[in-house]
């Protein structure tokens, strides 16, 4: 699970699960891995060169009501 914020201070979650059985996201099964993720610009990104688009990050996430 990654748990994000906007700019805006709307707070998201987005399961991860379902991509880890699909081509190189599952090198994110170890933690270790999973746990080098980081914000570039307006992407999610592991060291490995992974990232997620915006719009379906967006998309496949659940608001967090605050």
């Amino acid at each position: 699970m990654l748990e994000y914020a906007y700019e805006n201070t709307e707070q998201r979650i987005f399961d991860v699960t379902p991509l880890l059985s699909i081509g190189k996201f599952s090198e994110l099964r170890d933690l270790s891995a999973f746990n080098t993720v980081k914000v570039k610009f307006d992407t999610i990104e592991w060291s490995n060169k992974l990232d997620i688009d915006p719009e379906y990050l967006y998309e496949k996430s659940i608001k967090v009501e605050i």
